[in-house]
């Protein structure tokens, strides 16, 4: 089993920047893949980016291109979101997730962190 925990999220201006983390502790040796989504209230949840367990790939969706960004840090076991020039849509609640290898869904999921943008 993985637990996750995120942390970071918070109230800010449009055009401001947040970072979030999300350190893992567990099976961490098991993990393929580690992604961030998002739920906005009243609709579903939508991927925002992941990243490969050892760092070398690295995708978003286009809505977030060009302004957020995912890393790792390797001896921490936590990956982060930084995100720049948020906008008022990109107000949610901010969850990380884990792949593990040899599966296809994302398996263990942290309790998600509230991010709002105000205009």
């Amino acid at each position: 089993q993985v637990h996750l925990v995120e942390s970071g999220g918070g109230l800010v201006h449009a055009g401001g920047s947040l970072r979030l983390s999300c350190a893992a502790s567990g099976r961490t040796f098991n993990i393929y893949k580690m992604g961030w989504f998002r739920q906005a209230p009243g609709k579903e949840r939508e991927s925002v980016g992941s990243i490969s367990w050892s760092g070398s790939a690295v995708d978003y969706v286009d809505a977030v291109k060009g302004r957020f960004t995912i890393s790792r840090d390797n001896a921490k076991n936590t990956i982060y979101l930084q995100m720049n020039s948020l906008k008022p849509e990109d107000t949610a609640v901010y969850y990380c997730a884990t792949r593990m290898s040899g599966n296809v869904r994302y398996d263990y999921w942290g309790q998600g962190t509230q991010v709002t943008v105000s205009s």
